[in-house]
């Protein structure tokens, strides 16, 4: 009986180990994807300005919680901010950003012009998004290298048992760089085509 309950607290654990590797790695592709739109492809999008920070009466707040953030065609972004007051702080901010947009303030609103982009730019995007690909990458590999030596750390379990969640870690790596490498392609394709 005894036995039995260590059993099934190993199995509890194990199960952890594979949770906490799997959440590691779909972190490391959320973040993958939130870098990915940062990187323009050419067109615009409300995700150019997403991390930009105002300070709005003294405290650092996200661009869309000062500001109505719309694309009225593919080569613009729409700033109205809700308060006409916070409409200098918001330029401030953009250009502070290093986003590299020329913010153009016509008093009610601002305006980015989104340039389009030359066949050297979109080769550096397509260079940061592949560093990016790397670093998910690597994210992916300290993911599974964590809950190797997890494995390692317990005591009294079988072989075969420890094999065996080395196999599904070694899945789930598989799988997730697979995936990270499907975004790189798309991101690739959509940076590059003219």
């Amino acid at each position: 009986m005894c036995q039995l309950s260590n059993f099934k607290y190993t199995m509890e654990e194990l199960d952890l180990i594979i949770m906490s590797v799997k959440q590691e790695m779909d972190a490391a592709l959320k973040h993958q994807e939130h870098a990915f739109q940062k990187i323009r492809a050419g067109r615009a999008s409300t995700a150019m300005v997403q991390d930009v920070m105002v300070e709005y009466y003294g405290s650092m707040t996200p661009i869309n919680q000062v500001a109505n953030v719309m694309v009225p065609d593919a080569m613009t972004i729409s700033i109205q901010p809700w308060d006409r007051a916070a409409i200098g702080a918001i330029e401030k901010a953009i250009i502070n950003s290093n986003l590299g947009f020329a913010p153009s303030n016509n008093g009610d609103n601002i305006i980015l012009n989104v340039p389009p982009l030359t066949e050297e730019r979109r080769k550096e995007l397509a260079k940061t998004a592949k560093g990016e690909n790397e670093q998910t990458k690597v994210t992916i590999r300290n993911a599974r290298q964590e809950g190797m030596k997890e494995l390692k750390r317990l005591e009294g379990v079988s072989e075969d048992l420890i094999k065996n969640v080395e196999a599904d870690i070694q899945t789930l790596t598989d799988q997730y760089s697979k995936k990270s490498e499907e975004g790189l392609k798309h991101k690739e394709e959509e940076i590059l085509k003219v």
